[in-house]
């Protein structure tokens, strides 16, 4: 009988334990940590054999096959025990993909995945196409495959969950940019996590499409001295890409795709989600839905009437004449970049957390521009204080989200923005980005 040992009970591992038990595996769960209780309920219900506080060696390499949760890293004593032992360590969409036969679509980058997703979704959704959103979304893709019966996946995929592929290819895969993050995940070297990404597209075929960011640093370093066996289909904020037969670029304030013998042309200023990030997610949604041939009018309808991620620019109320933005989900530089350049009016920027690996030099010139004063939110602010202090009067440091939205609230004039977008994880003063938004939110409406 095939084993299996899942390590991790969360999203990702009970949706693995549920699949594999369908399929006929002998499935143990292991988590160092406590289960959540959601979770539990179902392990229980599903009479699956599990253990917690703690991992038993011996027990968990009896398997013939490890599935690792993507927040547990490669480099622990243990996971250097499996392989050792010659079991082999996957991810769950490596498990999950073997028994299905829908189309895949996988979409990763270190920003504008989540929405580039949703976005996609919400059109295919719309076409009436019979799809399931899942990856770092909603529930695990392993737990829709053996619950659900769709023809096509929309999958966020993050570096973690690529690390543990062999086989898995999407039909279309998406990179949307690459910039530096979870870099302690990768012997803080930049291009062990760009290689990570572009796992992506290391099994695709000549039948399968890669769409990228032609515009960004990393990617075009790596096509430069890599090749992929997919089509290449580029997209641009810049004019059409003259070696390029097919792909996106903007042009008179209009987006232009030009795919499958088709051109497909929308105004800017039509789209439901601003900044020119939006755009490029907009273009690699929409060149992907081209390739599924949805139709130009509901591609057109879905993209002027898609409402966004939560705590991703998401506007929360005007107080006073005041507009108060979460942008929880910016977890690093990158992010906060493409936030404050959609800034257009004078800016009370909330900053801080847990710094991966920071280099905030980048966001000098929008600081310089835009943001009046900074509050600073995490545990160790000596960081964002050095590098701002020169071009910034204003820092004030704070210990969460209350106090960070009391002290902006007295800082900010009518026509200001009070904008979080912290560039950091959130795990010293908070749970996980979510969290950290939600707090925000509710200390906005108690002003």
């Amino acid at each position: 009988m095939n084993r299996i040992t899942i390590l991790g009970a969360g999203e990702s591992g009970v949706g693995t334990a549920i699949l594999a038990k369908k399929q006929g595996y002998a499935v143990f769960i292991s988590d160092k940590g406590k289960i959540a209780d959601k979770y539990k309920k179902v392990l229980l219900h599903n009479d699956l054999q599990f253990e917690e506080k703690k991992h038993s060696e011996a027990k968990i390499l009896e398997a013939n096959i490890v599935m690792k949760s993507p927040g547990i890293p490669d480099e622990i004593p243990l996971i250097k025990k499996i392989r050792d032992s010659g079991i082999a360590v996957i991810s769950e969409i490596e498990f999950a993909k073997q028994y299905t036969n829908a189309k895949l679509i996988g979409i990763t980058g270190s920003n504008g995945k989540t929405t580039t997703t949703l976005l996609l979704s919400h059109i295919l959704n719309k076409e009436n196409l019979n799809v399931g959103t899942a990856g770092n979304i909603g529930a695990s893709f392993a737990l829709q495959v053996a619950q659900q019966k769709y023809d096509l996946y929309v999958l966020e995929l993050s570096s973690f969950q690529l690390d543990g592929i062999i086989e898995f290819a999407p039909h279309i895969a998406i990179i949307t940019n690459i910039s530096p993050d979870h870099l302690d995940r990768y012997a803080y070297k930049y291009k062990n996590y760009v290689k990570a990404k572009f796992r992506i597209t290391k099994n695709q075929t000549e039948n399968d499409y890669l769409i990228y960011d032609a515009d960004d640093k990393a990617i075009k370093k790596w096509m430069q001295n890599n090749k992929t066996k997919a089509k290449l289909v580029p997209f641009t904020l810049g004019a059409k890409i003259k070696e390029s037969k097919e792909g996106a670029y903007v042009e008179d304030n209009k987006i232009i795709i030009e795919l499958n013998e088709n051109t497909f042309i929308m105004g800017i200023a039509n789209l439901a989600l601003l900044g020119k990030h939006n755009v490029k997610n907009a273009m690699a949604a929409t060149m992907a839905a081209t390739l599924l041939k949805v139709r130009k009018n509901t591609i057109r309808e879905s993209l002027s009437d898609f409402e966004g991620v939560e705590h991703r620019l998401e506007n929360v109320l005007k107080i006073n004449g005041v507009q108060y933005i979460n942008d929880s989900k910016a977890t690093n530089i990158n992010a906060t970049y493409y936030a404050l350049e959609s800034m257009e009016t004078p800016t009370v920027w909330i900053v801080g957390g847990i710094d991966k690996g920071n280099d905030y030099d980048e966001l000098l010139p929008y600081v310089n521009e835009k943001v009046k004063a900074i509050v600073c939110l995490g545990e160790d602010n000596a960081k964002i204080k050095a590098v701002f202090s020169n071009v910034i009067d204003l820092i004030v440091e704070t210990k969460g989200a209350e106090e960070a939205v009391k002290v902006a609230y007295k800082i900010a004039e009518k026509g200001d923005t009070v904008l979080l977008s912290p560039a950091c994880a959130s795990f010293d003063l908070f749970e996980n980005y979510e969290d950290r938004g939600r707090q925000f939110k509710a200390a906005v409406r108690r002003l």
